[in-house]
């Protein structure tokens, strides 16, 4: 299974894993990095996650075909499609779908208590 994981996490997390897997060599998995909740959520709103959900798996898909899945308009979800496509969420492939290129996602945050 192919698995994301759409994480929050600082900069210096980020850059230590990159310098892992270059140093050994081996992939680390797949990693879609917030540097905070509010990015996330406002990347990933709800209307957003059903796109996510809809393309898991599915290939490259027609814009069209993305709001027939999700039951809205082509509007609003070319909208939302290309806010997912900013944050490196999805994916446009050559000849103009959409793909989300994973099987599975897993989402991993830790909040802590307000300082």
């Amino acid at each position: 299974m192919n698995t994301v994981t759409i994480e929050v996490a600082d900069r210096h997390t980020s850059d230590a894993r990159f310098l892992q897997a270059m140093k050994s060599g081996k992939p680390v998995g797949a990693y879609i990095t917030f540097p905070t909740v509010q990015a996330l959520w406002a990347a990933l709103s709800a209307k957003r996650w059903e796109i996510v959900q809809a393309l898991c798996g599915a290939g490259p898909v027609a814009l069209r075909e993305v709001a027939r899945r999700v039951g809205r308009d082509v509007k609003g979800v070319h909208t939302d499609v290309h806010a997912l496509l900013d944050a490196g969420v999805l994916e446009k492939t050559a000849d103009g779908g959409i793909v989300f290129p994973y099987d599975a996602v897993h989402v991993d945050f830790l909040m802590k208590a307000a300082a």
